[in-house]
């Protein structure tokens, strides 16, 4: 296929590298432009572009940017691209490290890609924001494999959904259906499936005993959950990009 991907830090980086080795046509895009992807592009194989080049490049998109920046995307980002083309979110909301306070994510009302669709202005399939880069590049493994890592996906558009799992079972992970994209808060930071690469034995069962209608209780333990681990995150000087 050909893919465009918005975004080369840490999972941008790892998806491209995977992604031209099995093959596909990859263009990759950051905020700073082309003429600073000469690194990225010798490591990943992927072509340096415009977030508007990467965008119209194919036949799926993938967003991994820090949700702060969301908004700043170009409002015309998906001008011109069919309805058709899936676009994956792999964004993670980070409050302390990062992205400052989102009263929507802050309440609850929204999940994290909610938010993200409503700005983007297009349904969004939201999925590799729950494992590691290094996993992600290091651990697909073929099915049938023991233990083989399970990844949830997300998303509103069965179509969309539907090749966006195929791409996640090509890279060599399970692709486990996530439900609604309002559902997708069972796959966010704090929450028991974040960065526990579960195979697809555990984590189905896992989501299922979750429900998909998040309670007041549930989403202020997982907050509790991430401002902990976020704290630890910055204990330990990691930074995010």
């Amino acid at each position: 296929m050909n893919i465009g991907i918005i975004g080369a830090g840490h999972i941008g980086t790892a998806l491209a590298g995977r992604l031209t080795r099995l093959g596909h046509s990859v263009l990759i895009a950051n905020s700073r432009g082309p003429e600073t992807l000469t690194d990225v592009a010798q490591k990943t194989g992927a072509t340096p572009a415009t977030a508007r080049e990467a965008a119209r490049h194919g036949e799926l998109i993938v967003v991994t940017i820090p949700l702060r920046n969301i908004p700043d995307l170009p409002k015309d980002l998906f001008a011109g691209v069919p309805a058709g083309v899936p676009v994956i979110d792999t964004s993670n909301y980070y409050p302390l490290l990062r992205d400052g306070q989102i009263p929507e994510l802050e309440s609850g009302a929204l999940t994290e890609s909610e938010w993200v669709q409503q700005h983007l202005g297009r349904p969004v399939v939201k999925v590799f924001n729950n494992i590691y880069a290094a996993h992600l590049e290091q651990k697909g493994q073929p099915a049938g494999t023991p233990g083989r890592i399970a990844l949830p996906v997300a998303g509103d558009e069965a179509a969309a959904k539907h090749q966006v799992m195929a791409l996640v079972e090509q890279l060599g992970f399970a692709a486990v259906d996530a439900g609604s994209l309002h559902a997708s808060w069972r796959q966010q930071p704090g929450t028991p499936a974040y960065g526990a690469d579960m195979p697809a034995a555990a984590l189905q069962p896992h989501l299922a005993s979750l429900g998909t209608e998040r309670t007041a209780a549930q989403h202020a333990q997982f907050l509790a959950n991430h401002a902990e681990q976020e704290k630890q995150m910055a204990a330990q000087g990691i930074k995010l990009t």
